[in-house]
C-alpha cells in the first residue's frame, strides 16, 4: 500500500468526528419513544446509506487538500481520481438524497416540536447545516481535488 492509499482513505479527522457525532445523536433519537423515535428512525434509514457513500467517495479526496497546498502533485495522487470521478458522476444523486433527508428531517422537527423535545428539533438543524456545508464546500472541494490532480499530471 502506498503512502497515498493510506492517506486517501483517512478521511480528515474533523469530518470523521462530525459524522460520528451526528450519527450518535441520531442513534439516540431513534430510541426515543413514540412518534419522535419513529420519525428519527425514518431519518436514520434515509441518512445512513448516504453517509456510507460519502465516506466512500466524497470525503477521502479531502485528505489530499493539505498535501496539495504544501507540495507538488505526485503520480501516486492519481489513485484518488476514481473517487472524485464517481463523486462527480453521482453528485445529482447525492443532492437528491439530501432533499429526501430534508423531508425526513422536516417530519422529525415537526414531531419534536409537537412532543416538546427540542433537542431532537436542534438535531435536525445540525444535520441540515452539515448537508449545506457538503453541498457548498465539501463536495465541490473533493471534485476540485480530482480536477487539480488530473490537470497537473501528464496522461
Amino acid at each position: 500500500m502506498s503512502a497515498l492509499q493510506s492517506a486517501a482513505w483517512a478521511i480528515p479527522s474533523s469530518l470523521q468526528q462530525e459524522h460520528a457525532e451526528l450519527h450518535a445523536e441520531l442513534e439516540a433519537a431513534t430510541r426515543a419513544p413514540g412518534i419522535v423515535g419513529a420519525a428519527a428512525r425514518r431519518v436514520a434509514t434515509t441518512l445512513h446509506p448516504h453517509f456510507v457513500r460519502e465516506e466512500e467517495i466524497a470525503l477521502p479526496p479531502l485528505a489530499l487538500l493539505q498535501r496539495l497546498t504544501q507540495g507538488p502533485v505526485t503520480a501516486e495522487m492519481r489513485e484518488i481520481l476514481p473517487l472524485t470521478d464517481a463523486l462527480k458522476q453521482e453528485l445529482p444523486v447525492m443532492l437528491r438524497e439530501h432533499r429526501a433527508i430534508g423531508e425526513a428531517l422536516d417530519e422529525l422537527a415537526r414531531v419534536a416540536r409537537q412532543e416538546e423535545t427540542p433537542a431532537y428539533a436542534e438535531l435536525t438543524e445540525k444535520i441540515r447545516a452539515h448537508a449545506l456545508s457538503e453541498e457548498q464546500v465539501l463536495y465541490p472541494a473533493a471534485i476540485l481535488v480530482g480536477e487539480f490532480v488530473r490537470r497537473c499530471l501528464p496522461d
